[in-house]
């Protein structure tokens, strides 16, 4: 049988071929946003077997197995790492039109030599040759594998970073970073929760966080810390912007009853969320640092596996909020004062692509090349309908040739065959644009472009190593 994973894969004509093998293939990867854990690059440990690099806290895998009607035990459960595999293989052709079939047999035959489709009959070899190449395989090398230049993973500002400490003393060929994201900062809606973390921000810079002025010392104190660490980026995950009128007394008011475990009223939250996002983006600003806002997302919806597995367990959707108005007010707010960062604006409901595009063309200033950016279609939308739609759109209202590309906002090692996918459907796109006579028939004019959209927009953009 004939590779399913073949050297045009998705690409459906001569153009697309050009774009791709002599052009975007060719490209390094910058990942901006992940979220690999930073304690398992710096260990460098090989893990146990394909079901704990493949399955291992994969929601998208899970909502897949859920869905074919495997029970949780199997998923997430203790079963043995074989029968949870056996059960992804059993899922797997009932995954036939979802992206994880793409996905899963990519990963497949870049990283094991695979070229089988994996099924009930496939599956005892695919996991003993999977789990072979496991054994003897780091974390580090299935990132170098992949052609990585440099990654951000994702951490909160009670982090010590003491990881990416241990690994800037390291001759790595891959550069690892962080990025800071202080949603927890926000949520004083669970005041439980939020003092909780405002013990740990207050351990971990030996300041007694008692009124607004202490958590904006120490939270100064840790973003400067990130920067000397070589943190450039920024991450907001909220289900959407909150831009209400404050004041620092109607802040600190707030912040000091909720500090003695008073539940505020939802008007008194909105203050307090929006003094909040506001003056942390001002930091990233002062900083120097680019902003990303992750909005839409309706996170915890199944309180059953909430309560069995935590967060980021499958049980997410997108949501429905009206972002327009309160976006707009933040970002004029910034930009009136001359603190508006570079910003990414990432939305999680199709239904949101217009108002983004249009969204990120308000706001840029002439200070830099596409310096507000709208980013690549993220989860939910991290498939080829979705990123199609997001390059269409922004192809339309703004500039596709200043985009900064993809990123893989993944936990996994081996799912940097998201980039390859993502290149091979802009290179389609564009192909199919120059077939047509929709774009000139320029390779090197078109291909320049995919070179820059696959990995240097990124690198003149973010400017990590400045």
């Amino acid at each position: 049988m004939s590779s399913y994973i073949h050297d045009n894969f998705l690409l459906d004509n001569a153009a697309a071929e050009r774009l791709y093998h002599d052009y975007a293939a060719l490209q390094p990867i910058m990942d901006y946003h992940c979220h690999l854990p930073p304690d398992r690059i710096a260990s460098n440990t090989p893990f146990t077997d394909i079901t704990e690099l493949w399955l291992g806290g994969d929601h998208y895998k899970w909502r897949a197995m859920r869905a074919n009607g495997v029970p949780e035990e199997l998923i997430t459960g203790s079963a043995s790492s074989w029968d949870t595999f056996q059960v992804w293989a059993e899922t797997m052709p009932y995954c036939l039109g979802n992206p994880l079939y793409h996905w899963s047999h990519i990963e497949l035959k870049r990283y094991f030599g695979i070229d089988e489709l994996l099924d009930p009959e496939s599956a005892a070899s695919i996991y003993e040759r999977c789990n072979d190449i496991v054994a003897k395989t780091t974390p580090r090398a299935y990132i170098q594998q992949s052609n990585v230049s440099l990654l951000c993973t994702t951490d909160d500002p009670t982090d010590d970073l003491r990881y990416h400490k241990a690994m800037a003393t390291e001759d790595m060929a891959t550069k690892v970073l962080p990025a800071w994201r202080p949603d927890k900062a926000l949520f004083i809606h669970d005041v439980s929760s939020w003092n909780s973390w405002l013990d740990d921000l207050a351990s971990v810079t030996s300041i007694s966080i008692n009124d607004w002025d202490d958590l904006w010392t120490a939270l100064a104190q840790q973003h400067a810390f990130f920067h000397t660490m070589g943190c450039r980026l920024s991450d907001y995950g909220i289900d959407t912007v909150v831009a209400e009128p404050w004041t620092e007394a109607s802040a600190a008011t707030a912040f000091k009853r909720a500090r003695y475990g008073e539940t505020l009223p939802k008007n008194e939250q909105d203050v307090f969320f929006s003094a909040v996002l506001e003056k942390l983006i001002r930091l990233d600003a002062a900083a120097g640092w680019t902003a990303q806002l992750h909005l839409g997302a309706q996170r915890g919806n199944n309180s059953r596996l909430l309560s069995l597995l935590g967060g980021d367990c499958g049980g997410d959707t997108i949501g429905d909020w009206q972002h327009a108005r309160p976006l707009a007010r933040l970002l004029d707010r910034l930009d009136k004062d001359g603190a508006l960062p570079k910003t990414i604006l990432y939305n999680l409901n199709p239904s949101d692509n217009a108002i983004m595009a249009t969204m990120v063309g308000t706001f840029q200033d002439g200070s830099t090349a596409g310096k507000i950016q709208w980013g690549s279609g993220w989860w939910f939308l991290d498939q080829k309908q979705g990123m199609e739609a997001q390059l269409e759109t922004l192809s339309q209202i703004g500039l596709l040739s200043r985009f900064v590309g993809m990123l893989t906002d993944s936990r996994s090692f081996i799912s940097y065959p998201r980039h390859e996918y993502f290149r091979r459907i802009l290179c389609n796109k564009l192909g199919t644009q120059i077939t047509k006579g929709h774009l000139p028939n320029d390779i090197e004019l078109v291909g320049h472009m995919v070179s820059n959209i696959c990995y240097q927009n990124a690198e003149d953009y973010f400017q990590f190593l400045s």
